[in-house]
């Protein structure tokens, strides 16, 4: 007989504890599931702009993320899902992540100016004109 190997999946699961990106860009814990197609939740962030007040949101206007507040009971309210949420550093987690890096730069690009945009263009310019001049030289030795 083969042997069998069971594992969990790595799938991003709906429990208590997820971190969810919220539709405004803010980040919540679920703290509770009300249904299949809701959940009560919590997002006391340091940061304001990521900071959700405590409610009811649907599952279809949010994203899951990766990170998870480990053992946070069901239906914790606000002092206890702060104290949990500071204690696993969601928010410096948040920051290191792909998505939250991606964001900030999406915001940078968003203010930017039309002398900055022009700025922008003459560096990348200036960038490509220096890599092509490298690869010449690399292709002229070999």
């Amino acid at each position: 007989m083969a042997d069998i190997q069971i594992g969990s999946s790595a799938w991003r699961l709906v429990e208590v504890g997820r971190v969810l990106k919220l539709e405004g860009g803010s980040l919540a814990t679920i703290v509770e599931i009300v249904d299949h197609k809701r959940v009560l939740v919590d997002g006391p962030s340091s940061d304001p702009k990521l900071a959700a007040p405590r409610g009811v949101v649907s599952l279809s206007k949010t994203l899951l993320t990766s990170l998870v507040v480990e053992k946070l009971p069901r239906g914790a309210r606000t002092g206890a899902v702060k104290k949990a949420w500071e204690a696993a550093g969601i928010d410096a987690k948040w920051k290191e992540t792909n998505w939250a890096k991606k964001q900030l730069q999406q915001e940078r690009r968003k203010a930017l100016t039309d002398f900055d945009r022009f700025k922008v263009m003459r560096l990348k310019k200036q960038r490509r004109f220096e890599e092509r001049k490298a690869l010449a030289k690399v292709k002229a030795s070999a």
